[in-house]
């Protein structure tokens, strides 16, 4: 069963998650971040196959909305995922009957990015599952023409700033998002829509690989390492990372894996690699 709530209004935007029970008692919980390159997606987006999956391994789960861009920008982006992991620990914890001490943060693509975020937060999950996420802003792939983008049919800036609305929003399909997101990467202009700025000292608070500490989580890394979209490049970079600080951290590499690899449910590859992120979550959150 689904229940909806709201953790945070912001200037009349209700910012809301759903959360799903495991039917256990004071049970662990897993926090999901959607992808959407910061542009597009909703909470709904999370494949009820694997919300199933942790259930039935004991795992509570709450998959969550943020303001997106480029109404809004990375900085409020970052403010919600922290607001969220602090209202699940001090209420939701009590609303819905879950361990505060045991939250896992689990992302794909943006969304991983924002796992690997959380890890900087003052108020930290136990546990970070990122797939396909990515630990640097600041390298050429954001910041430079996509050559796997490029090859779509261009999108024109008069279209892309079409699509862009006047007020803050915090859910909202790829169908009238994604053009925006083509417009970025085939123009190399991501940052300057999704965080504002592209100053290199600015955007250095938001790249988990240069704010790692002791203290970082443990943490699971799954890329493709053939993905079009985020380099593999990046799980691998902040792996070393992790070594560097000693920080309990796997690192999966899908052999000839794509962008969304986890979408194919029904594939061995697939099924193995959950019980591989299931297994981790017992290992650092308890069964």
């Amino acid at each position: 069963m689904k229940t909806t709530f709201v953790y945070k209004e912001v200037n009349g935007c209700e910012i809301k998650g759903d959360f799903y029970s495991a039917g256990v008692s004071f049970a662990p919980l897993i926090v999901y971040i959607h992808g959407g390159g910061l542009i597009w997606g909703t909470r709904g987006d999370m494949k009820k196959e694997q919300i199933t999956l942790y259930q039935q391994a004991g795992f509570n789960v709450c998959s969550i909305d943020y303001r997106l861009a480029p109404e809004s920008k990375l900085p409020a982006i970052k403010e919600d995922i922290q607001d969220a992991v602090i209202w699940l620990k001090e209420k939701g914890a009590v609303k819905f009957g879950f361990d505060p001490e045991r939250i896992a943060v689990i992302g794909s693509s943006a969304g991983g990015y924002l796992a690997l975020l959380s890890g900087t937060f003052q108020v930290k999950p136990k546990a970070i599952v990122s797939f396909y996420g990515y630990g640097d802003i600041t390298g050429d792939w954001y910041r430079r023409p996509s050559p796997y983008f490029s090859k779509m049919t261009t999108v024109p800036e008069f279209l892309a700033k079409q699509l862009i609305q006047r007020n803050i929003i915090s859910e909202s399909p790829i169908e009238k998002r994604f053009a925006i997101y083509l417009y970025c990467r085939q123009q190399g202009k991501w940052i300057d829509y999704a965080a504002g700025s592209s100053d290199r000292d600015f955007l250095m608070e938001f790249c988990p690989i240069n704010q790692i500490t002791t203290s970082y989580p443990p943490t699971m890394l799954l890329h493709g390492d053939t993905d079009e979209d985020v380099p593999y490049q990046q799980s691998v970079m902040m792996s070393r990372e992790l070594e560097q600080f000693g920080v309990d951290h796997e690192l999966i590499t899908i052999a000839n894996g794509k962008h969304s690899f986890d979408n194919q449910m029904n594939n061995p590859i697939v099924i193995d690699v959950f019980d591989k992120v299931i297994q981790f979550l017992k290992d650092h959150l308890g069964d």
